[in-house]
């Protein structure tokens, strides 16, 4: 996902991006979504491959390595996420790539980095979540430990390549040398706690944002919604006016911010007890009445159907040869340069024809 990631913003907004696959199959996202009717494109592939055009290449035969090569020539970027040492491998290693075309920006994104112990791990989502730290961190520490149920390393880590591509990209304008970009699910779970890195390593303190005292998820008789008590003078004051407990925050254990972390346990009791009588509308309405941080908690289908979802323009919608495909839009929005699709997830191959010949290539050609 992370080099998918990456590359999907460079094609929304105006990139020609080439998917270079291989056979029979391609990209293993295009079959990899569980029950999916035969001879359809995987959702998952078409939420990370919008934009781009696909190309099928055997990187075991020399001939389609050297019609890559000829392809990298005129390339500004490469972006590959395999572990390390394989580009090597197969030939399109950095050394050589520089040596044919030294304004090309080359891309890497892996698992845990280009060296070190883990160098060569298998790098997936779950794994740099257990290893950054991520996933010992709860909010609850009776809470069992689990795994993060979205892609939060892939999707973090991709955005970060791009953001990599864009700088180097930047500075080839200066110098005109292009240069290799870097980025490790590993590094990009660390950088997404740098916040209780700097406290942990500065102070020796912990740092759990989702264990504030006032902060939790609270059921009520049709639901769940989320409070943040925050970023108010007197937080406390104003849930108790909202619960209709004016007087809580004179309740001795509940004094300051200290006695609110010793007696979380009792304070959110209460929350829960009160939460539990009435509905999510009726609490959110009087949350809102103090101006306290709140919000329902929703399924993303619920998401994907709310008015903001629509107004962002978070919601793209194309068709393929067979069916229409819906997918959740980019979230940078640049008012020259509105992001629209315009070329749908590719079938395998279909531009392998197209390409090679933009490139001059045949799959015979020699190059030195």
């Amino acid at each position: 996902m992370m080099g998918p990631v990456a590359t999907q913003v460079l094609a929304d907004f105006g990139a020609d991006v080439i998917k270079v696959e291989r056979p029979p199959s391609g990209d293993l996202s295009r079959t990899s979504f569980p029950n999916d009717p035969a001879g359809l494109t995987g959702p998952v592939y078409c939420s990370l491959n919008r934009n781009k055009r696909s190309i099928v290449l055997d990187l075991r035969r020399d001939e389609d390595r050297q019609a890559v090569l000829r392809l990298l020539d005129e390339a500004d970027v490469v972006v590959n996420n395999f572990r390390a040492g394989v580009m090597e491998r197969m030939g399109f290693g950095w050394d050589v790539l520089k040596a044919r075309n030294p304004r090309l920006i080359y891309a890497v994104g892996t698992g845990f980095g280009l060296s070190g112990p883990y160098a060569h791990k298998g790098g997936q989502d779950v794994l740099a979540q257990a290893l950054s730290g991520v996933m010992a961190r709860k909010s609850n520490d009776s809470h069992p430990l689990s795994i993060y149920s979205t892609t939060f390393a892939d999707y973090s880590a991709g955005m970060h390549l791009v953001q990599g591509v864009l700088l180097a990209l930047i500075q080839r304008g200066k110098t005109g040398r292009g240069q290799r970009v870097s980025v490790s699910l590993y590094d990009s779970m660390l950088a997404a706690q740098t916040q209780e890195a700097a406290a942990h390593m500065m102070r020796g303190r912990e740092v759990n944002w989702g264990a504030m005292p006032l902060t939790g998820v609270f059921e009520t008789t049709d639901g769940a919604l989320v409070l943040v008590g925050a970023f108010k003078a007197h937080p406390l004051r104003d849930i108790g006016v909202a619960l209709g407990l004016p007087d809580i925050h004179d309740d001795p254990r509940f004094i300051g911010h200290e006695m609110q972390v010793q007696n979380k346990a009792a304070l959110q009791a209460i929350f829960r007890e009160r939460f539990g009588t009435n509905t999510t509308a009726y609490w959110l309405a009087k949350l809102e009445e103090q101006d306290l941080l709140c919000a329902p908690v929703r399924t993303l289908g619920e998401a994907l159907e709310d008015e903001q979802t629509r107004v962002n323009g978070m919601i793209l919608e194309t068709t393929n040869r067979i069916e229409t495909v819906r997918v959740v839009g980019s979230p940078v929005h640049l008012d020259d340069a509105p992001v629209t699709i315009r070329i749908p997830p590719a079938e395998l191959g279909q531009h392998t024809a197209e390409v090679l010949a933009e490139f001059g290539v045949s799959r015979g050609d020699k190059v030195a």
